[in-house]
């Protein structure tokens, strides 16, 4: 018997914004991205989920906001 899992995962950025803040590594400025992931089992979707990450603009860096 075998048994297989066909999971998939889209990512895709919804929008680009311009952030306050500085790079702490280069000094560049800070962009947040709104991302979209979606679970895909056999090609259905069943999980979405929003989330928003800050990169660095100039050397692309991801930066974590405590």
């Amino acid at each position: 018997m075998c048994l297989v899992f066909v999971v998939d995962e889209d990512e895709k950025v919804i929008g680009r914004y311009a952030a306050g803040g500085a790079c702490p590594y280069c000094g560049g400025q800070v962009q947040a991205m709104d991302v979209e992931k979606a679970w895909r089992l056999c090609y259905v979707p069943f999980y979405f989920r929003t989330k928003r990450n800050f990169h660095c603009s100039f050397c692309n860096r991801p930066l974590v906001i405590q």
